[in-house]
């Protein structure tokens, strides 16, 4: 383990901030206000579960990354629930999904995702995992490839051990260490390929999501199932023997720019496992928010995808 997922894996909760309390409800309310989607609580695997579903048809089922929330899916959500039935959660120890008895197993987390499909999906869906979300994702497919139609992997942590840039893991450690809004827009510079124009972009939906971001970060009662997700799911490499195991047609979509977990990695795995990658330009490691549009474009194209083979870029 390098120094960087030693002092992020060890890392201790951030104090509290109650005085944020209300302003992040408002923030998510705000955030929710503009996905064309419900929210339920479900329980699931014992975990009390937000969950976001909105569309119909084919089902598809979004895992966001670490220290986020299934609001994340904002700039995409409008366009899949045209022609899916989308389906998004809080991760455990994410968002609003608290997890009361604290640190998580790993056999825990696959069967609360395990129980999500079957509560949520008609059918086998469509699983899009993203950085943490797409580590899930492959370990479940890699014991579970029966329960799904496809599999999405975004720029997801687990192809290789955590190797973060080192500017990236500075950035990463001051914001765990001391979530503001400095630190902040600071690690969100090395999340993405131009942080100003995607903030003129986004216009108030940018300040209400730093503002929710900033209030789960602050969160102590989250930290421990976040130290627990990241630890077992984030930061290790999956044995290739279990994503050998992954027999559901398998797509890669990366950012050119991704700081976190490189593109090199991204080709290694296309080319050992014959999963076709879409690599999106002008984008590091969160394209879903920064280049919506060429996700969407690629995110489509996998929904056609009928084998894992080849290599598309």
């Amino acid at each position: 383990m390098s120094e960087i997922q030693a002092r992020m894996a060890a890392q201790e909760p951030a104090e509290g901030h109650r005085g944020r309390r209300f302003v992040g409800k408002q923030a998510r309310e705000r955030l929710l206000a503009e996905m064309p989607v419900t929210e339920r609580r479900l329980e699931l695997a014992g975990i009390p579960t937000a969950v976001l579903e909105g569309g119909d048809g084919q089902p598809i089922v979004l895992l966001h990354g670490p220290g986020e929330h299934a609001a994340k899916w904002m700039r995409v959500s409008p366009d899949l629930v045209t022609t899916h039935r989308v389906v998004a959660p809080d991760l455990p120890g994410h968002g609003t999904t608290d997890v009361p008895d604290g640190p998580l197993s790993t056999d825990r987390v696959l069967a609360w995702l395990g129980e999500l499909i079957e509560r949520t999906c008609p059918m086998p869906p469509t699983l899009v995992g993203h950085i943490l979300g797409g580590a899930i994702a492959a370990r479940f497919a890699s014991h579970r490839s029966d329960r799904l139609s496809r599999l999405v992997l975004v720029d997801t942590l687990g192809l290789g051990s955590f190797q973060p840039t080192p500017e990236f893991g500075l950035a990463l450690n001051d914001f765990m260490a001391g979530p503001t809004e400095e630190t902040h827009d600071r690690l969100w510079r090395q999340c993405a390929f131009d942080l100003d124009r995607m903030r003129d972009r986004m216009g108030e939906s940018w300040e209400w999501l730093k503002a929710y971001n900033l209030d789960r970060a602050r969160a102590t009662n989250l930290h421990a199932a976040q130290h627990s997700l990241m630890t077992q799911f984030g930061i290790p490499a999956i044995p290739p023997a279990d994503l050998m195991r992954i027999t559901v047609p398998t797509t890669l979509i990366w950012g050119r720019h991704d700081l976190a977990t490189q593109l090199a990695i991204a080709e290694s795995a296309s080319t050992r496992y014959g999963w076709p990658l879409h690599v999106i330009e002008n984008a590091a490691d969160d394209p879903p928010i920064e280049q919506p549009e060429a996700f969407l474009r690629a995110l489509r194209e996998a929904f056609e995808t009928s084998t894992g083979r080849g290599n598309v870029t």
